[in-house]
């Protein structure tokens, strides 16, 4: 039992099989941080071209019908 508690912080470090799980969620909350981010500075702007686009497109003449 010895032993087992005193090898068990060399067998901890020698472990990576968690490594890549945190590395991945670090990842992942760094990108989500970065969505966060952009779509505070450029959210309204996008919302207006996006009305912008909206608009244009209905406008557009509809395509002919060529079913007749």
């Amino acid at each position: 039992m010895v032993n087992y508690v005193s090898g068990l912080p060399a067998r901890l470090r020698g472990e990576e099989d968690g490594l890549a799980l945190t590395e991945y969620l670090i990842l992942l909350g760094l990108l989500t941080a970065a969505v966060v981010l952009a779509v505070l500075a450029f959210g309204e702007n996008l919302g207006a071209q996006w009305g912008l686009w909206s608009t244009w497109l209905s406008g557009l003449n509809p395509p002919p019908d060529l079913s007749t």
